[in-house]
């Protein structure tokens, strides 16, 4: 009754007893990485309602006891962090880049607006540069180039069809149409229906035998939708497809958006950071030419999850999508080298989000990360190799960069494959996912992209193929 609240903040002692056991943690999590169990999905339920709080905890509990809790929580798990996860697209979880993601949320500093943390905000420029740099965008003194960077790549999208919608119909969108592929990410057909480009006008173009978005239809479809008095407004290619790793045309795509004066746009949240190689910039031919492309630096970087970027090569259209001026903010900033992010971006609040970026990129160098990704573009050959040299096995795609699918000769290869993949799991040494294809039903895919897989764990999966070949057999 004296008036004095409990203190939330953390004395020295206390604050550095919480890091240290948080630290234990950790070490003890990466000790076990590399045999850790790498696809545990067996009682989730009970787990999850062994974690239920039925009441809020009114008083404080020891940091011990949290830790002990979060561990439990672990038990039942997708091992993203296991050099034998193969499945979906990996996140390597980059622990320099961990170490960064504590500095920002510790030090706090708000970056949404220029004046607030001009050396942050100068220091995730830096970012967005390299980036840029690495799609072949302009840069030096006549860099028009700019970007923000996102959660993932979902919100990157969003961003892009937002940017190409105010650019090419306005607010008149009621016949604006948008063409992709088959092979797109689910999220570009979510970013249309968020920005008011409702399923009606949304063109999924017939595929060539090779599954890339085919230019000369794409050409059809366009013509077809302007004799309706329609307005073609926007054409997204994949750089790596998350289904099977598919690469587009993107140069003869990139002709035809230029001769009907549509906005094109790269989703190579996947396959974009392999631009760094020389095999992966010859597959990526063109992506220059996008007027926005979509990176996920939480893939193609290793970083952990929560990091994508959408990059705009010129950046009118990115602020005029998104500013809107309120009475309460500050000043925004002065000339166009300095950028406010809630201006270009769909966020107001947002932390230092760069910092863990940058942090990883400057202490390994980009050399680092360009071999890395030279390694798991042969991993994933070594990996074809081995499918193909097994007569009950046959590739679906092979990797264009680092992502394959196969199939099981079977009487029904579907569910041979899915058969063949559970089982595989069930050894818990590697993971694989499976997706189905029009043209040959369910198959099973695996992406080579982890900063943790080695040559070892692409013999182990080989292995284990062929283990549950034979039990199945």
């Amino acid at each position: 009754m004296d008036g004095t609240a409990p203190r939330l903040d953390l004395n020295a002692a206390a604050l550095a007893a919480l890091c240290d056991e948080v630290r234990d943690l950790i070490l003890r999590h990466h000790a076990g990485l590399p045999d850790a169990f790498v696809g545990q999905s067996e009682g989730g339920a009970a787990l999850a309602e062994a974690m239920r709080e039925p009441e809020a905890a009114a008083g404080p509990t020891p940091a011990p006891e949290l830790l002990a809790v979060v561990e439990q929580a672990l038990s039942v798990t997708y091992n993203t962090a296991s050099g034998g996860y193969l499945a979906y697209v990996p996140g390597g979880g980059l622990p320099a880049a961990a170490v960064g993601d504590l500095l920002a949320s510790a030090l706090n500093r708000y970056v949404g607006v220029w004046r607030a943390a001009p050396g942050l905000v100068e220091l995730e420029q830096n970012v967005i540069r390299r980036f840029a740099e690495i799609v072949g965008y302009r840069t030096g003194a006549d860099q028009t180039a700019h970007g923000i960077l996102t959660s993932g790549g979902s919100l990157a999208n969003f961003s892009a069809v937002v940017t190409a919608r105010e650019a090419l119909l306005g607010r008149d969108i009621r016949h604006g149409v948008l063409y992709t592929s088959a092979e797109a990410h689910h999220s570009v057909q979510k970013a249309a229906q968020l920005a008011g480009i409702f399923e009606d006008r949304v063109r999924i173009v017939p595929p060539g035998a090779d599954l890339r978005l085919d230019p000369v239809a794409l050409e059809h479809v366009v013509a077809e939708d302007r004799a309706q008095g329609l307005v073609p407004f926007c054409t997204v290619a994949q750089a790596g497809s998350t289904n099977t790793g598919v690469v587009d045309d993107l140069d003869a795509l990139a002709d035809v958006c230029a001769a009907h004066r549509m906005w094109f746009h790269v989703d190579a949240a996947y396959g974009g950071f392999f631009a760094m190689t020389q095999r992966g910039r010859a597959a990526l031919r063109g992506l220059s030419r996008a007027d926005s492309v979509t990176l996920d630096p939480h893939k193609g970087l290793f970083l952990p999850y929560g990091t994508g970027c959408l990059l705009v090569k010129e950046d009118g259209p990115l602020q005029r999508a998104h500013d809107v001026a309120a009475a309460y903010m500050p000043a925004m900033a002065d000339g166009a080298e300095h950028i406010d992010f809630c201006a270009i971006s769909p966020e107001l609040s947002r932390r230092a989000r760069g910092l863990p970026v940058w942090l990883a990129l400057r202490l390994h160098g980009l050399d680092a990360f360009r071999a890395a990704l030279d390694e798991k573009m042969d991993l994933a050959r070594r990996l074809h190799h081995g499918i193909v040299a097994r007569p009950w096995l046959e590739t679906v795609t092979p990797p264009t960069l680092s992502l394959l699918s196969f199939q099981v000769k079977a009487e029904d290869p579907d569910a041979a494959t899915e058969r063949l993949l559970q089982t595989v799991n069930s050894y818990g040494r590697v993971f694989l996912t499976g997706t189905r294809i029009a043209s040959h039903g369910y198959v099973g895919r695996a992406c080579v992209l982890h900063l943790r897989t080695t040559a070892r764990h692409i013999d182990m999966c080989l292995a284990d193929l062929d283990r549950a070949h034979a039990e199945l057999a």
